[in-house]
């Protein structure tokens, strides 16, 4: 269903709260008076769009390198085969996306672990399971990540803080303390739907309220995390299509013009990445819309007032989502008592 076709709460819910989200004690209440309604109703509408998938979660979108290690790969996989390598992929633990793509390279996913020798033993088995040979692509840096979407808009994303959340997508993030893991791995489950859900993580914790709250100001306000607020399924509200253009820029220009693509409407992701044997592009960038036609339209658009038409490129639409879920960097460090009320709830 598209955000036009929902009641209008729904659409208030879904598209004004993906970032800046109250780290106030009652931060349903705040968005209650905010959108001129009650603490319940926004309660009982917020379970209503998990359940029935448009959200996957209220929580913490990382900053690249707040903690553990991530890789994009790649495989060329025979069509026949697809399917079942798809499966063997989103077996691993670590993959949090899993897509199919129009090329000859057509399963991509990104997998994460605690650090780089971590994620290649994973990779390396699944080489040893396929037979195949699986690009490597490790992230350089990042000039644009995960700002969410105005889904109002054609051109996405326009949040009016972009420009600052771009400028800290270009510099090194915090990781995240050793002594600060379990709430980061809280952050990554996703906010309990109770009327004071970080008290609800501080007893989880045995903290008191304003710590965990402060921490998850300091990390915002660093960059650890590039957004905490509503992270909603584009596919399902109408953003069903996307394309990942990749380039190849001799290394000494790529990060002048990764800082010219970030700027462009409507480029969702930009970043640069290590290239590989068999893969000689370096700078990567994302456009998400309603419509193959409008995502082709903001690639050229973004290309030439990028200066970048010059360089060799290409272009990748996504097809099957064979996965797709949040990056999971502590979830080892989930405490004990939130593991027991996750166990409860599942028998």
């Amino acid at each position: 269903m598209n955000l036009s076709d929902r009641p209008a709460l729904d659409q208030v819910l879904l598209n004004d709260w993906q970032h800046d989200f109250p780290l106030s004690r009652q931060p349903f209440a705040e968005i209650a008076q905010a959108t001129g309604c009650d603490e319940a109703t926004v309660l009982a509408t917020y379970q209503r769009l998990i359940a029935d998938g448009t959200i996957s979660r209220i929580g913490g979108v990382w900053g690249a390198g707040a903690g553990g290690a991530a890789m994009l790969c790649a495989l060329s996989i025979p069509p026949a085969q697809l399917q079942d390598v798809a499966q063997h992929v989103n077996a691993i633990a670590g993959v949090n996306h899993n897509y199919e793509r129009e090329h000859r390279y057509n399963l991509w996913f990104v997998i994460t672990g605690a650090d780089r020798d971590s994620i290649h033993h994973e990779v390396d088995a699944l080489d040893h399971l396929t037979g195949l040979r699986t690009l490597r692509l490790p992230m350089v840096r990042p000039y644009r990540i995960d700002l969410g979407f105005d889904l109002r808009q054609t051109a996405l994303p326009a949040h009016p803080g972009e420009r600052q959340a771009i400028r800290a997508s270009r510099s090194a993030t915090r990781r995240v303390q050793t002594h600060e893991t379990a709430l980061a791995a809280l952050v990554e489950e996703g906010l309990p739907l109770v009327s004071r859900p970080y008290d609800a993580w501080a007893d989880s914790l045995g903290w008191a309220p304003d710590r965990v709250q402060a921490v998850i100001q300091r990390w915002v306000a660093q960059g650890t995390l590039r957004r905490m607020g509503v992270v909603v399924r584009h596919h399902d509200l109408g953003i069903s299509a996307n394309a990942m253009t990749v380039l190849n820029v001799p290394d000494a220009e790529v990060d002048a013009a990764g800082a010219r693509l970030a700027q462009q409407a409507g480029v969702t992701l930009c970043y640069r990445r290590e290239r590989d044997a068999d893969w000689s592009y370096n700078l990567y960038f994302m456009v998400h819309g309603h419509s193959r036609e409008a995502v082709e339209h903001t690639i050229r658009q973004a290309l030439a007032q990028a200066d970048l038409t010059q360089h060799a490129r290409e272009t990748l639409f996504s097809g099957q989502r064979f996965k797709q879920t949040g990056g999971r960097y502590f979830r080892s460090q989930m405490p004990e008592s939130r593991k027991d009320a996750r166990h409860a709830q599942v028998a």
